[in-house]
């Protein structure tokens, strides 16, 4: 994981509100944002993707992936990520 890595929460905005990690930015797999930000995104940055349980981050990564995204790491959970990357849970 590099310093630089882009770290994505594919929550949804309640569940982002309740806690997230410090720097993520929420883009809403359940509301179908994920589709609609990959032209957006850096296809040659690094991406952390985490989400409640890992399964909405498995899907938007296979989604990245399919666009010819490469470096994207599944985080799983909001617990697993703060612990995977030492980056503190904001609430």
């Amino acid at each position: 994981m590099s310093d630089n890595a882009i770290i994505l929460d594919v929550r949804t905005p309640g569940e982002f509100a309740a806690g997230h990690l410090d720097g993520a930015q929420l883009i809403d797999y359940n509301a179908g944002e994920v589709p609609a930000a990959i032209p957006t995104l850096d296809p040659d940055a690094e991406y952390l993707v985490y989400c409640r349980s890992g399964n909405r981050a498995s899907q938007a990564i296979a989604l990245m992936e399919a666009a010819g995204f490469t470096q994207v790491t599944n985080l799983g959970s909001l617990e697993n990520a703060a612990e995977a990357t030492g980056i503190e849970v904001v609430r």
